[in-house]
């Protein structure tokens, strides 16, 4: 069976993947990431860039043979009387970033002077530049507010869009999910944190809410048709609809990865740090992260948010009785061809003879059971009187 069948099959129903019934195990899936991520931020926390804690950086451009780069500024920059917090990198074929801690103007000057040696280079090759802390500080303020009015807005246009503050609630505690878990995953891996990382992830909060409000609109529909109709409970509903749009976010976010991960090939192995590869790294894991939650947590969280509504309680017992009904109806259906079934399996003319001497019938041609007391003729009518003589 290809992609494109699964799909639709669990679009129809045909086919159900048991998200909502099993949302336990997914919650302590999630649990244990964000336990996970918790102990990284406490154990190594986040590696903030040059721009947010402050410091000095030189970049050496047209390098042509770099060599052990790495040791070759390290060696200069201890020479100063700074070994602590260098950070060496290489971008791109021919240019070596070098981070420090802040220099005075004349042991800049010096560093400059030793790189261009080093390198090899002219001293017009060799830049130097200072961050100050407080441009970084104000830079976190500034996205920590973002973040605040936006999950706020989040909150009561979903609360008024819904007309309930459970799927705003969920939604919300979908889009924590997602944030913890991807800084988790910087602390724990040494990732540098920068501005252009900020950037991705309010981009990513904002893909994560997409998504989620896409399957939300698919459970809305289908849990007013179930409060209508009575044939499934909210649970079901809820399923239904995780199941309808779960090939779309798997499609969407697999559209939406391939062009990340080109970028992150070619920055890790061609250009290096810089922003396009900040950015994207951090599109790449929030997109999975968002795709998992708007599938597995939001919906089974709604779920069990509004299971103690006394709405919600009602259907679940209509969806009981009309199950009940159903199969009710169902063996009764079935159970006169089971007894023909098993009357032509043991030898029994079916249509001859076969009778039920307890209550009385007879066997037809076509098999049908008829009561001997039934008045004979066409459609059983009763006998017209004779006509009187004139």
């Amino acid at each position: 069976m290809n992609f494109a069948q699964f799909g639709n099959d669990l679009y129809t129903g045909k086919r159900s993947v048991p998200v909502v019934s099993h949302r336990r195990r997914f919650y302590a899936g999630s649990v244990v990431l964000l336990v996970i991520a918790l102990l990284g931020f406490g154990s190594q926390g986040l590696n903030l860039g040059l721009e947010f804690k402050g410091g000095s950086e030189f970049r050496v451009s047209a390098v042509r043979s770099p060599g052990d780069f790495e040791q070759k500024a390290r060696t200069v920059i201890s020479d100063t009387g700074e070994a602590s917090g260098v950070g060496v990198t290489k971008i791109g074929d021919g240019t070596i970033r070098v981070q420090t801690a802040k220099l005075s103007d004349t042991e800049a000057n010096v560093v400059r002077e030793n790189l261009a040696k080093a390198f090899d280079v002219p001293l017009a090759n060799v830049s130097g530049t200072f961050i100050g802390p407080s441009w970084g500080a104000s830079v976190s303020q500034k996205a920590l507010k973002a973040l605040v009015v936006f999950l706020l807005l989040v909150g009561v246009v979903m609360a008024f869009y819904f007309r309930t503050w459970k799927m705003s609630v969920a939604a919300l505690v979908a889009l924590g999910h997602d944030l913890v878990i991807t800084s988790g995953i910087y602390a724990l891996t040494g990732f540098e944190v920068s501005p252009a990382t900020l950037i991705g992830f309010l981009t990513v909060l904002g893909y994560s809410l997409y998504d989620t409000v896409v399957v939300f609109d698919k459970v809305r529909e289908n849990t007013l048709e179930a409060f209508a109709s009575g044939r499934m409970t909210y649970a079901e509903a809820a399923n239904l609809a995780v199941n309808q749009t779960m090939v779309r976010s798997i499609n969407t976010t697999v559209v939406a990865l391939l062009p990340i991960l080109s970028i992150l090939i070619v920055g890790f192995t061609t250009l290096g740090p810089g922003t396009l590869l900040d950015l994207s790294l951090v599109l790449g894991i929030g997109i999975f992260v968002g795709a998992y939650s708007s599938i597995f947590i939001a919906t089974p969280l709604l779920v069990s948010l509004r299971r103690g509504e006394d709405a919600v309680v009602e259907l679940d017992k209509r969806a009981a009785r009309h199950r009940a009904k159903v199969e009710k109806q169902s063996a009764a259906t079935e159970r006169p061809q089971d007894s023909a079934d098993a009357r032509a399996e043991s030898g029994e003319p079916v249509g001859a003879g076969a009778a039920n001497a307890a209550e009385g019938e007879s066997a037809t041609l076509t098999g049908r059971a008829v009561h001997r007391y039934a008045q004979a003729g066409p459609r059983n009518q009763p006998r017209r009187p004779p006509k009187s003589k004139r």
